[in-house]
Parts: C-alpha cells; structure tokens; sequence
C-alpha cells in the first residue's frame, strides 16, 4: 500500500498538509523548550536527568548509549553533562566492566534534585495534556512513535 505521499505526487494539497505538519512539530518543540525552563530546567537536562533516572539506568549508562537513547548529537549531550557536572547532578566513572569506559550516572545529589522537582513535572503534565484523554495519549504517542521511526528511515540522495 503506498502512503499519501506516493499516491498524492505533486498535490498542492498534500503538501501543504505535510508543510503544516512538520511545522506544527517545529513550533511543538520550540514551545516545549521554552516551557520547561518554568520548572528550573532545560528540555534536554530534563531529559538526560530524566533518563538516568529510570531504574534500569541505576547503574548509569555510557555516553554512547544516552546520546542515542536521548535522540541528540555528541557535542550537544557533552555541554549539558558538563553543566549537570557542575552542578554536581551527573558524574562520569569508570565503568566496572571496561575501566577505559565512562558510565553517566545520576549523583545522590541530582537524584534528589530530579525528585525535587517531580511536583513541577507532575504540574506541567498536567496543565500540558489538559485536553488529552488516556485513548487521546496513547494514541498520540503511538503516531509518534510511528513518526519517528520514519524519520529514522530517512534516505535522500
């Protein structure tokens, strides 16, 4: 079955919907960028706090391994661990395994900041998916999910 795309070819419709679409995703991140700072954080330091939180980060994860979970380039995840290691929220160790190897783990003290602010998390959620119901979310999430797989797929010569 071809999608929308292969059958619509030059369609001024189609393709304004899709403009509309990936623009609308653009203004989506931008403005959830710019909201998280009202919880006291950037959108990528929630993220990667967020990330070595999860129980099956306990024992940390290695900078590969969170740049490619986190979806975000080398460069860009090395300022924001470097800032989280300033703040003393993130630290790099030698991995027990490979001593040559750095593991990112949550500090005691950035695992008590990240559940300091699980009451503002909770809030922005909130007030975020305000008019989204369960069946709402879930459908959401399975488009996106869909979406950015596609994208992952993505091959222009």
């Amino acid at each position: 079955m071809k999608s929308d795309i292969e059958q619509a070819g030059p369609d001024p419709a189609a393709s304004d919907i899709n403009n509309r679409l990936f623009f609308r995703l653009f203004q989506v991140g931008n403005t959830l960028q710019r909201q998280t700072t009202k919880i006291g954080i950037t959108g990528v330091q929630w993220a990667v706090l967020g990330a070595l939180s999860r129980p099956q980060a306990r024992a940390g994860m290695s900078f590969t391994d969170l740049a490619e979970y986190l979806v975000v380039s080398r460069q860009s995840l090395d300022g924001v661990l470097k800032r989280l290691e300033r703040e003393r929220h993130v630290e790099r160790v030698a991995d027990t395994q490979d001593r040559r190897a750095r593991q990112v783990v949550l500090t005691p003290e950035g695992r008590q900041f990240w559940e300091g602010l699980q009451p503002g998390i909770r809030e922005f959620y909130r007030q975020a998916l305000l008019n989204f119901g369960f069946d709402d979310k879930v459908s959401l999430l399975y488009h996106l999910n869909k979406l950015q797989g596609d994208l992952g797929k993505i091959e222009i010569s």
